[in-house]
C-alpha cells in the first residue's frame, strides 16, 4: 500500500492536488523513453523527426524543471518569512 501512495504523491503539489506539470512532464518522458527505446529496433525511416524528438524533450525538461524551481522558491519564501 506504501508503493501506491508513493505513486500517487508524485503527481501531487504541496497542497495536495494534483499538479498537471508533474503529469504532464512524466507523461512526456516515458513517452520519449518508448519511442528511443523502440527505434532502437527498427530502421531508419521509422525514426521520428529530430525537431519533434527535440520539443518533446524540451516539453518534459520544462514541466519538470518548472516544478523544481518552485518548490525551491517557496521553501526560500517561507523561510524569509519566518
Amino acid at each position: 500500500m506504501k508503493f501506491v501512495s508513493f505513486i500517487g504523491g508524485l503527481f501531487k503539489d504541496e497542497k495536495g492536488s494534483v499538479s498537471m506539470k508533474r503529469l504532464c512532464g512524466l507523461v512526456c518522458t516515458l513517452t520519449l523513453c518508448a519511442t528511443l527505446y523502440a527505434n532502437s529496433f527498427t530502421e531508419a525511416h521509422f525514426a521520428p523527426s529530430t525537431p519533434l524528438v527535440d520539443a518533446v524533450a524540451l516539453l518534459a525538461f520544462g514541466c519538470l524543471g518548472l516544478t523544481s524551481i518552485e518548490k525551491v522558491m517557496k521553501k526560500k519564501e517561507d523561510s524569509s518569512e519566518a
